[in-house]
Order: C-alpha cells, then structure tokens, then sequence
C-alpha cells in the first residue's frame, strides 16, 4: 500500500544492502533501532522507552548482539498490528514471544502462576508478561525503583488489595524508601503466584511461616496468621479488630470534640475579660514572690518527655501519613527512613525511661515514704468530686453565668493532662512493643492482635499528639488571662 515500508525503506539503497547478519546492515540488531523509529515515532515512548529499557541497554551499551531488537519481537515480513491475533505481541501470544529468550521463567510461569495457568485457559483477561514488566520501557526487576513500583503494578488489576497494602506498615515503610520493604512479589512470588486458598500459594496458610521467614526470622505461627491486607474499618474482614478501630476512632473523635468546645469556650471568654481588663488585679498579684511548683526530678523528667515525645512525633507522623508529600521530605531531613525508625525506638526507650521513673517515685513517696495526700486530697492527682464542680463552674464562667471557679492545686484540666499522658504511655507503649517485637507477643497472642496494635499506636499517637498540641498548650501556655 502507499506510504507503507517496502523493502528499500529496511534493507537500505539497491547498491547499499549487505546481509542480515552483518553489523552494517540497515536491519542489524544495531541499525534497525534507528530505521523502525524513523517511521515509529508516535508516540516517542516507542524508541525512547526502549533506549531507556534493559533490551536497550544490553543491545547498545553493554554490545551484546543477542539482546532483543525490534524484530526480535515483532518479527521481520510478517510483522502486524499489536492487537492482531496473530501478532507475536498480541496479549495471547505475548508470553511464547518472551519466553524464546527467558525460557525459564516462562515455563515457571506458565507451570506454576495463577496468571499463567489462566493464560493458557485463553483467558484473554489475565495478566501476561508485557501487563507487568511493560513491553518497550523494560526496567530491571531487582532495582529498588523496580521493587517500589511492583505494588502499584499489582495494583492496576488487584485494586482492592493495593489500598490496605499501601495501609499496612509495608506499603507506608515502602512508600518512603525502605530498601527491604515487602512489596506483593516478595509474598506473592512474581512468577509462581498463586489464589491464597491455593495449597502450592506461597500464602497458603500452610506455607505462610517459610514465606514471612524470609524477612522475619524467628516467626511463630501465630504471627504467620497476621493479615497484612487487614481493613480495620470492615467488621466482615476481623470483627476483633473493627471494634478496636472503632473504640480508637470513638475516643479520638470523642476527645477531640469535647476539648474543642470546652477550649474554645474558655478562648472567647479569656478574650473578653482581657478586654473588660478582669485580670489587671490578678496579674498584679502575681508580680510578687513566686512559688516553684515542680520539683527539680520533676521538671528534669518533664524535659525528657518533651524531647522524646517532640522526637516520637516527627519520627511517627510520617510513616502514618506516608502519602503526604510533605512525610517523604521530613524522612529525608531525619537522613531517611532507616535513620527515621531508628530515631523513633530510640525516642521509645526514653519514652519508657521516664515511665518507669515517674511509677518508681509515686511508689517510693506512697509505700516508703508514706506520703499522705498522694492519692486523694487537694494535692493529689486523683480525680475528685471538686473536679467535677469545678469543671460545672467553669462551663458557667465561660457562658457568662458565674464566676470563675478556685482549683485545688491541680485543676480538672490538669489531672486530664497527666493521666492522658500517663494512659497514652502505656497504650501507646505496649501497642508499640507488639509492632516491634511481634515475634515474642505472638508466643501467646494471637497474630491478629498485631493488627489491633497497629490501629492503636497509630490512632492513640494521633490523639497524643493532637492534643498536646492544640489543647495541652492552651491549657499551659496560650490562654489569654
């Protein structure tokens, strides 16, 4: 037909052809990158795709002459369209075209993957080689870029698994650069996966201990039964773990709630006594002798929570909301992901540290010393029936109804402070320690506790840090009287 190739568009001038195995043909594995994109140059990632490929690059840098070329794969007369049935690139004979050079791994997969199996049941749907490793712009498997990018490959027919993968601290640590990050080949295999109800699945239940053994060494079998792909919000996917979702989820938007509208309450009313000058008389009082009110270990103690938490929290956010751009940049300030977690379980250890200080003094002062006071009266930290009247009197202040109530020496909002941060601890700190040595809990927990834990040091986390930030500052800091 007019404007096709005819034989002088390949082979070169009548006076100019050599033979095909020649280098200086015009369809020299060399030269024919050249001639095909002089026609096939729309779209460019046709030629420029395979230049930046691996083909390209065995071909045309490393000089190996058997590396695949245009021919190779699209044949040399008979060459058709790519969606023409007999194309040796159609979808269906895809597979045989790659596997005359990778030969192997086609008769891996066609014997043992799921893809391959339906392959060769002319399912014309399933997955063949060019559906995952591209056909022009093919990059080497065993790159870290390669690795990242499996997921989202997988992704593009397994949707539903892409989303509580990228969920899951594999996808997150994934996400922001962890080099050995699990992603669907390192569990699924990429050429004998298989349906995990399927015996020979590497995720079969029966084989999930070697498969996980490969990253985690020491596993229990309880720890195999850890779903990665969990969705907490789904009460079908572990009833268990929903109710734990929802619990945190209630807490969080509970809490949240209710200091927002008392702080913003109290924010409108300190604004306007400052304006009607209600504590003129009250500052200057205070220009007087001043009281310490903390002890030296306790304010000692009070910097090392700043400093851990403060770390906890750029060292933690990020992995919670790896998808944020702004996650990627603040990993790569705290000198990568490595550095970020290694940071955080060092800030965890301090965490601990200070715990186990503050119970061994309240021990010491309440059992040794015999401290009266220490849990019940105006200087202790217990909750009592004055907090409650207090916190009433104090609703009716900020709504312009009473005067402003007198505290004990620690006010309800600050016994809230403390055993928040004392409840968070242990919730935060335990849930941590399943998520950091899961292979010891998993001895006699079940592995689904591992997801619970998950939900619970990520949302408790979440609330901690919120809260210190919006209401604990203003409690302390930030209140206009």
């Amino acid at each position: 037909h007019k404007g096709e190739a005819g034989c002088n568009d390949c082979h070169g001038a009548p006076h100019d052809i050599h033979l095909v195995e020649e280098l200086a043909s015009a369809v020299s594995p060399v030269n024919q990158i050249q001639n095909c994109g002089a026609c096939h140059d729309d779209p460019p990632q046709l030629i420029e795709g395979y230049l930046a490929g691996e083909h390209g690059k065995a071909l045309l840098l490393s000089g190996l002459i058997n590396a695949p070329s245009c021919s190779d794969c699209h044949g040399d007369h008979r060459i058709m369209e790519t969606d023409a049935g007999r194309a040796p690139t159609a979808h269906q004979n895809s597979p045989e075209t790659c596997g005359s050079c990778h030969q192997i791994l086609f008769e891996e997969w066609k014997a043992n993957s799921a893809h391959g199996i339906a392959w060769q049941a002319d399912n014309e749907e399933g997955p063949v080689c060019v559906d995952c490793h591209a056909s022009h712009e093919i990059v080497d498997p065993t790159t870290a870029d390669a690795h990242h990018d499996s997921a989202r490959n997988c992704g593009s027919c397994h949707g539903e698994y892409l989303t509580t993968f990228r969920d899951s601290f594999h996808g997150k640590a994934l996400h922001l650069g962890l080099s050995g990050g699990a992603t669907c080949s390192d569990c699924h295999t990429a050429h004998s996966n298989r349906g995990a109800d399927d015996i020979d699945s590497s995720v079969h239940p029966d084989n999930r201990m070697a498969t996980c053994g490969n990253c985690h060494e020491g596993i229990t079998a309880a720890f195999a039964t850890f779903d990665p792909h969990n969705d907490p919000t789904d009460p079908e996917d572990h009833f268990g773990v929903y109710v734990v979702w929802v619990f945190m989820t209630s807490l969080l938007i509970g809490v949240f709630i209710f200091f927002g509208v008392h702080d913003f309450l109290w924010l409108q009313r300190g604004l306007v006594g400052t304006l009607r000058g209600e504590f003129e008389e009250e500052r200057s009082a205070a220009s007087g002798q001043y009281v310490k009110r903390f002890r030296r270990g306790q304010m000692r103690t009070h910097v090392i929570i700043i400093t851990t938490f403060m770390l906890l929290a750029l060292t933690g956010l990020p992995l919670k909301f790896a998808e944020a751009p702004w996650a990627q940049m603040l990993v790569n300030v705290l000198g990568g992901i490595d550095s970020t977690r290694f940071l955080h379980r060092v800030a965890a250890i301090g965490t601990f540290g200070y715990m186990l200080y503050h119970v061994a003094e309240v021990f010491y002062r309440a059992v040794i010393k015999r401290e009266k006071g220490m849990f019940w009266g105006p200087n202790s930290m217990t909750p009592q029936p004055k907090d409650f009247r207090d916190f009433i009197g104090n609703i009716k202040y900020f709504l312009y109804l009473g005067e402003r109530p007198q505290g004990d020496r620690w006010t309800y909002f600050e016994k809230f402070d403390y055993l928040a941060v004392f409840w968070g601890v242990a919730i935060i700190g335990l849930s941590g320690l399943f998520l950091w040595i899961p292979d010891f809990f998993t001895k006699f927990l079940p592995g689904w506790t591992l997801n619970a834990a998950a939900v619970i040091h990520s949302d408790e986390a979440l609330l901690a840090t919120g809260f210190i930030f919006f209401f604990h500052f203003f409690h302390t800091h930030l209140r206009p009287e």
